[in-house]
């Protein structure tokens, strides 16, 4: 490896390096603002100076590459003169905004012109006024606090693919705006909140509500999607403020969708934090021992069969188990489903259900072939590493069903399940591309196996990958795109009801009306004739399920409680309390053990160590049963369409949210006007 010396020490780097990265490598601690590491180099800011012998005068290390034998050093009279001066250059039109700047605390620039600065300025000239600039509800813009590090404008074009920002201008007259002065449409947006190094860009929703020192921070995950992005929940008291990425290089890098961001006010209304009875047609609220003994009342009515439970999308593992627990054990009952709608899947191996290439692995892809999918909506986070591949490796991305507008190049190649016949066959041109690709990616998206044509599209293109060795243990190329949370902790805690000659069987006989008595888990998004069923709904908060439940339990939200979930992936991850139930909301686990106490049964457990190994038994027996199995099956002729998504109203705290109301609202003015019609 070559070497160079920083500060009379010899470091070995990598070729290609920069001279910045390089002083990392040697511990010392080089200034910048315009400089990131997953976005391109622009050297606008100066910041990073730093004294290379036979230069005659400093050199920006983030622009300069690393070579063999260069003599750098970064703290020398010259350096320390030279970074004052740039930092005396950057504060010459910076206001004096600190005490009601929302970057207060967390400040690049503060931070810097502390140990940088000097502790006066030369200029005596009127500090520029900028005028501020539309982008959303998202972001708020004070453009006068701008330095031009143009970090917002390169995420916009190179991470997030829809090139919305840019610069107009020169020197003094430069500006950073959308052009056109409307909402940005990136569904990544926000993230520029993160990368602006002052206080030009800070969140609207958060705008004024505390500082981040007032603030309780827990490390948790996010349960908007299915992609599990890690992330850090900042909390005043009961109040959830705000919502920040956390960095994990395999899963979200340092990225969070804006639904992710900003679903958070949603935590705080139409939440239910009491029990609640239907009497005479109207729910009046009443204590826990009156309603479960009403519940368990109704329970004694029913045969097993005619009583069923629906497992919701934000359903963390100790849910799940204990709801199956309660329901096998306790009231004899099988029929349990996870699904919200005839979605085929084959649970017999965890290959089936998860995203076996992994999120990083994308990057590693030659090919990919999306199937009933539109990945930008459905796993924005998952989207984002696609486009990083396309631009890094410049690799062939294919669809079959119309995705619409997706942030990267995407051939399509028609909607008919005839297409994937002829890659079978081999008359189509995917299928020889797929074949001499190294590590193609095919994803199945929900659409792609919804109805009769699911179990063709999924077991055919899976024998596909068999017999040209693409399911091996070091590259998978089968996947499946969950959207929801829970889906695939639910599947491996086996929360279904299938059989081998009927894959929606709870479906058939929910729509039927065998089912009389319904137990809705946290679930929202089922639709069904109430007929004369009666509904028990459990969950945080007052939506769909509580709409028609005759019986409502209220329970915790994901911020509220320690929790497991399982990302699409097949990843285990550990969400954690940072705030608490309102009112007489309980955790989830407790009131199915409640119940079984009150009806004088023995329950699995007694306390949540007991429910936690129980899980992790049950999900370890399940990452270890896999053998490969292929079922041949008959051609069915449809069309694939990819089901529309109304992106901010997914689940039952994103509906519930006014930031994510407005945001749909500007979409659908976008799709009304034409704005965004391919999308």
């Amino acid at each position: 490896m070559p070497k160079i010396i920083i500060n009379n020490k010899e470091i070995e780097f990598e070729e290609g390096m920069t001279v910045l990265q390089a002083c990392e490598l040697a511990g010392e601690e080089i200034p910048r603002f315009c400089y990131h590491e997953r976005l391109s180099i622009a050297g606008n800011c100066r910041m990073c100076l730093v004294e290379m012998e036979k230069s005659p005068k400093p050199i920006a290390s983030c622009a300069m590459p690393a070579t063999e034998g260069m003599k750098i050093k970064t703290n020398t009279s010259l350096v320390d003169k030279a970074r004052k001066g740039v930092m005396e250059f950057l504060l010459a039109n910076h206001p004096l905004d600190c005490p009601v700047c929302d970057q207060g605390g967390e400040c690049d620039l503060q931070d810097q012109s502390l140990f940088y600065g000097l502790d006066s300025s030369r200029y005596t000239e009127s500090k520029r006024q900028v005028d501020e600039k539309y982008m959303g509800p998202l972001i708020k813009t004070q453009m006068t606090r701008c330095i031009h590090c143009t970090r917002c404008i390169r995420f916009a074009t190179e991470v997030a693919g829809i090139p919305e920002l840019g610069a107009t201008g020169r020197g003094e007259d430069m500006e950073i705006t959308t052009y056109l002065e409307k909402s940005m449409e990136s569904e990544l947006s926000a993230n520029v909140i993160d990368l602006c190094p002052v206080g030009a860009l800070t969140s609207k929703p958060y705008a004024f509500e505390a500082r981040p020192w007032e603030l309780k921070k827990t490390e948790t995950i996010d349960v908007m999607d299915a992609v599990g992005s890690n992330i850090r929940v900042d909390s005043y008291g009961w109040e959830v403020k705000r919502v920040l990425p956390r960095i994990n290089e395999d899963i979200n890098e340092e990225w969070i969708s804006d639904k992710t961001r900003y679903s958070c006010d949603g935590l705080l209304k139409q939440r239910l934090d009491t029990p609640l009875i239907r009497e005479n047609g109207k729910l009046q609220k009443t204590s826990w021992d009156i309603a479960l003994k009403l519940l368990i009342k109704k329970i004694n009515l029913f045969k097993p069969d005619q009583i069923a439970g629906m497992v919701g999308d934000l359903a963390d593992l100790e849910m799940i188990y204990s709801f199956k627990s309660f329901f096998n054990n306790i009231l004899r009952s099988e029929n349990l489903e996870c699904r919200n709608d005839r979605i085929y899947i084959n649970p017999k191996e965890r290959m089936n259900y998860i995203f076996n290439s992994k999120i990083n692995g994308i990057e590693e892809s030659d090919l990919i072939l999306l199937v009933g999918t539109n990945p930008r909506l459905e796993a924005t986070i998952l989207n984002a590493r696609i486009r990083k591949a396309y631009v890094k490796n410049q690799i062939k991305i294919y669809s079959i069903g119309d995705p619409g507008d997706l942030t990267y190049p995407c051939e399509y190649l028609g909607s008919s399940t005839s297409i994937i016949k002829e890659i079978l066959s081999g008359s189509n041109k995917i299928s020889e591309k797929i074949k001499k690709s190294k590590k193609p990616i095919i994803i199945l998206g929900e659409s792609s196996l919804y109805g009769e044509k699911g179990k063709y599209i999924f077991e055919s293109l899976k024998s596909f990958l068999e017999e040209n060795n693409f399911l091996k243990e070091d590259w998978n190329a089968l996947n499946v795109l969950s959207q929801q949370a829970s889906r695939v902790g639910a599947i491996d805690l086996e929360a279904y009801s299938i059989s081998e000659e009927n894959n929606f069987k709870f479906f058939d006989k929910l729509h039927n009306n065998e089912f009389k008595f319904i137990y809705l888990l946290g679930q929202d998004n089922i639709n069904f004739e109430k007929n004369d069923k009666f509904i028990v709904y459990q969950g945080s908060h007052g939506d769909k399920g509580a709409e028609i439940a005759d019986i409502i339990l209220p329970g915790a939200a994901y911020t509220e409680k320690d929790g497991l979930f399982i990302n699409l992936e097949g990843k285990l991850q550990r969400a954690y309390k940072a705030s608490y139930p309102p009112g007489d909301a309980r955790e989830d686990w407790v009131i199915f053990k409640d119940l079984s106490n009150i009806m004088n049964k023995k329950s699995e457990y007694n306390n949540i160590q007991k429910l936690k190994e129980l899980i992790k038994k049950s999900v370890n027996l399940k990452i270890n049963k896999n053998n490969i199995k292929t079922n041949k099956v008959d051609f069915v002729e449809e069309n694939i369409l990819i089901k529309p998504m109304d992106y901010y109203y997914t689940n039952p705290i994103s509906r519930a949210s006014k930031v994510m109301s407005e945001c749909r609202q500007i979409s659908k003015k976008f799709l009304f006007t034409g704005v965004e019609k391919a999308s």
